[in-house]
């Protein structure tokens, strides 16, 4: 006893010195961050009880001296509120302890580099246009980087808001929805710090090299990644051995769909397809149920009549995912006495007698005394058994003696009869549509009372407008306990039909959902100058709702060319110049078709280094020019963008949110490349609004 109390005292005393330890590394980390910008702001404030103003400084983390005086209050704390949202005057700001009046008497910006201030001056707006055009006219980097120092009032919004369960975020190209969501993250866990923790939050991405490329946001704020998925890796992780269609390979070949196929893929992704799974689930009785074999090399271990028997001498009260849970259970007790009588065979017993020493002692394990055992024989025929049988325990564990294709396709019968022969024709080659997903996984876990994570109190979705009802549904079936967080564009749909932010918010809320479901629109892009905004914001038939910020550059700018092999020798020069005065220039495609048809005619040609990037990638080159197609493009920015065969039959009218995407990836140049006939959707554009340029005829 005396022995185990001292062990208990040293446990204690570890535990302690490990958390100290964590503690200072934590503190560590913060200076560091610190020393380079130790704050960004200064409020100073002037309560009714004050006689003098208190000035406070603002940074991407507090600060307390060794009196426990705040020198620097994070951002994310109540009164920093007060920079972000607040005019000089009377102002108020929300505390745990309710709503707080204070006097706001100046608000002051900083931009600090390497400790020394590079800027400074005093506003009465949220954060100054100097501020703002000295981080915007920066280039661009590898990673995104957290915005904190110049957070707008309406991204303010997005951030501190506790109270909406449903919260969707409509913001144009370039108006810094990603950037304030992770920000939102960050605040998030800063405000239920004892509640939350990065493990509990959820971020769908459309793809890896996304994922990768806002990596750094809440590591440089003091806080942990949240988990990080794509729609198709999600899919595939609940239906492995499937290889799951992509958003990516959606978008490749939406275009090579029939009318017929494209009507069929509609209804498949209209949001009542998940209440016909619920009817259908509810409605099905023992003999509808399409139970499989248990195999075991050739040996059937299990009959689909005997699961069938077992789950229809079940009382009738219980629901579907009980019953399959007692359907386990059973199978695993006949499972023992099935290991029981077959340790007993003459294999068994053939296989003991043959065992080496090593085999012997694998088998034996903790039990080396003999002593322990009665039948030494018997024990390790038993185990020889249970190793072979390991499948079918597999199998039970994760009911596959239901096939739930099959399952599956018996609902599309019934339902949806066109839609059964696609899916049959996917299923031979292990294939599973992204239509198909949601409402065959959901009819899985009615039946199953599986898959759902009541754990993860946060889910964010980007790009929302690629996903669709019956996705969304069945995410917030997935985790019910989470609050949702949606942004996206919808003038940058790349397939799915344009809809009004309200509307779309009404049908959201109609199927998933919630108590206080809220929308905030972003209307003013940051991202490109000027002179790029204003020319994409005019492909679009309401392009006059974005608004443009005051930072100037060049004119966009449109080569002319009489053909495909002008237009080639135009796209060369182009290249090669851009690349030699700004370091990495982004050749963005229509889909991967393209972009592989430029990097075989550009490879060898051009001097600088050449970069194709594919759906696997996780990461942006820094030098010489990428080639990518514009579904890897979306969320990223690029200092010079380039797009090749702007014409009339590669661009149609209906292509006007893809070449929108595509020009709003430019940050400081844009040049479009047009072979032949200009396609409808640049004529539309104010001829003030760019510079034209005719290349001349190959060769010359």
């Amino acid at each position: 006893m005396e022995t185990n109390a001292e062990v208990q005292q040293q446990k204690a005393l570890v535990s302690k010195n490990v958390l100290a330890e964590n503690i200072l590394k934590h503190q560590v980390a913060t200076f560091i961050r610190l020393k380079d910008s130790p704050y960004f702001g200064r409020i100073d404030i002037q309560d009714p009880d004050e006689d003098t103003p208190e000035s406070l400084y603002i940074g991407t983390s507090s600060f307390i001296n060794d009196q426990d005086e705040f020198m620097v209050y994070d951002w994310r704390a109540p009164i920093s509120s007060i920079y972000y949202n607040g005019t000089l005057g009377p102002v108020k700001y929300e505390t745990p302890m309710g709503e707080q009046k204070t006097e706001l008497t100046k608000k002051r910006q900083f931009k600090i580099k390497d400790g020394v201030i590079q800027h400074m001056f005093d506003t009465n707006e949220t954060v100054g246009d100097d501020i703002l055009q000295s981080v915007l006219g920066e280039h661009s980097d590898a990673y995104m980087k957290n915005i904190v120092a110049t957070i707008q009032q309406e991204q303010n919004t997005i951030i501190r808001d506790t109270k909406s369960d449903l919260l969707l975020v409509q913001g144009v190209a370039g108006s810094g929805k990603t950037s304030a969501i992770l920000q939102r993250i960050a605040f998030l866990l800063y405000h239920s710090r004892t509640k939350l923790s990065a493990d509990q939050i959820v971020l769908f991405s459309p793809n890896l090299l996304f994922s990768n490329y806002i990596s750094e946001v809440l590591p440089s704020l003091g806080e942990r990644n949240m988990r990080q998925v794509t729609l198709a890796e999600f899919f595939a992780q609940r239906l492995q051995g499937m290889t799951i269609e992509t958003l990516f390979d959606r978008y490749e070949s939406s275009a090579k769909l029939s009318p017929e196929e494209l009507r069929l893929r509609q209804q498949m992704e209209d949001p009542e397809i998940m209440s016909l799974v619920k009817k259908y689930a509810d409605s099905l009785r023992p003999d509808d149920l399409k139970f499989s074999d248990l195999v075991l090399g050739a040996e059937t271990i299990f009959t689909a009549s005997q699961i069938r028997d077992i789950y229809a001498g079940l009382p009738q009260a219980l629901h579907a995912g009980q019953k399959l849970a007692s359907v386990r259970r059973q199978l695993q007790k006949m499972l023992e006495k099935y290991i029981r009588q077959e340790a007993r065979a003459k294999w068994a017993v053939d296989e003991v007698s043959s065992l080496t020493s090593e085999e012997y002692h694998d088998l034996m394990g903790k039990h080396e005394i003999l002593q322990d055992i009665e039948d030494v024989e018997n024990y390790l025929a038993q185990k020889i058994v249970r190793r072979k049988v390991e499948p079918i325990f597999d199998a039970i564990y994760n009911n596959f003696f239901l096939d739930f294709y099959a399952q599956y396709q018996d609902f599309l019968r019934q339902n949806k009869a066109e839609a059964e022969q696609h899916f049959a024709a996917n299923l031979e080659y292990h294939r599973i549509s992204l239509s198909d997903c949601a409402p065959l996984l959901y009819l899985r876990d009615l039946l199953t009372d599986l898959g759902r994570n009541h754990g993860i109190k946060h889910l964010f979705i980007d790009e929302m407008q690629d996903y669709t009802l019956p996705q969304l549904i069945y995410l917030k079936y997935v985790f019910p306990n989470a609050k949702l967080t949606l942004l996206g564009d919808s003038e940058q749909a790349l397939f799915n039909a344009m809809q009004a932010p309200r509307q779309f918010l009404d049908r959201l809320h109609r199927y998933l959902g919630g108590k206080n479901p809220r929308i905030i629109q972003l209307k003013k892009s940051y991202r490109s100058t000027q002179e790029i905004t204003d020319f994409m914001r005019e492909l679009l038939p309401d392009g006059d709702q974005i608004q443009s910020f005051t930072r100037h550059g060049s004119l966009p700018k449109i080569i002319v060319s009489q053909g495909h092999e002008d237009g080639f020798e135009a796209l060369e020069k182009e290249l090669t110049a851009k690349a030699a005065a700004s370091g990495l220039v982004a050749l963005i495609a229509k889909d991967q078709d393209q972009a592989e048809e430029l990097y075989s005619r550009l490879h060898g040609s051009i001097s600088c280094p050449l970069h194709l990037l594919k759906r696997t990638d996780r990461s942006l080159p820094t030098e010489g020019v990428i080639i990518l197609p514009i579904y890897l493009a979306k969320g990223l920015e690029f200092d010079d963008v380039v797009a090749f065969d702007i014409s009339a039959a590669s661009y149609g009218p209906d292509d006007a949110g893809i070449l929108y995407t595509i020009c709003s990836r430019a940050m400081h140049a844009l040049t479009l490349i047009a072979c032949g006939q200009a396609s409808p959707l640049l004529k539309q554009v104010d001829p003030k609004r760019y510079t034209i340029q005719r290349s001349l005829p190959a060769g010359k």
